[in-house]
């Protein structure tokens, strides 16, 4: 598959997911926020894996800074993603733990959202190769 419609596409089916892990997460219903938890987190697999790909097409220093930052962020982000997974499954034993594991999912999603506008901008001033 070319890598920038793979990294399109994987990017486009992560956000879907993420989007229906909110709405579900929202609701309290378990048994669809974990299958759109668990797509997403493959899909994010799917995105990182086309975005090195598309990486080897665009000569990434010529971006300046933003490409520290973006890779920088990246790594930071996909750690991240650990902390609501792990507050999601202590709240299965802990209903209680439910407003930190939703802290937690809001922030990472923030993050994201910050880490793909950073590779945004990474791609856009970077060299075509």
């Amino acid at each position: 598959m070319n890598p920038t419609a793979g990294f399109l596409a994987s990017l486009a089916l992560t956000l879907v997911c993420l989007g229906g892990a909110v709405l579900t997460g929202l609701k309290a219903r378990r048994k669809p926020h974990f299958c759109f938890v668990g797509g997403a987190v493959l899909l994010l697999v799917s995105t990182i894996y086309f975005a090195l790909e598309l990486g080897e097409f665009y000569d990434l220093e010529s971006a300046g800074i933003v490409t520290p930052i973006h890779m920088t962020m990246a790594r930071i982000n996909t750690a991240a993603y650990a902390l609501p997974l792990v507050t999601g499954l202590r709240t299965l034993k802990n209903p209680q733990g439910r407003k930190l594991h939703g802290r937690m999912a809001w922030c990472v999603l923030a993050f994201t959202v910050l880490t793909s506008a950073t590779g945004g901008l990474m791609l856009l001033w970077a060299t075509p190769l």
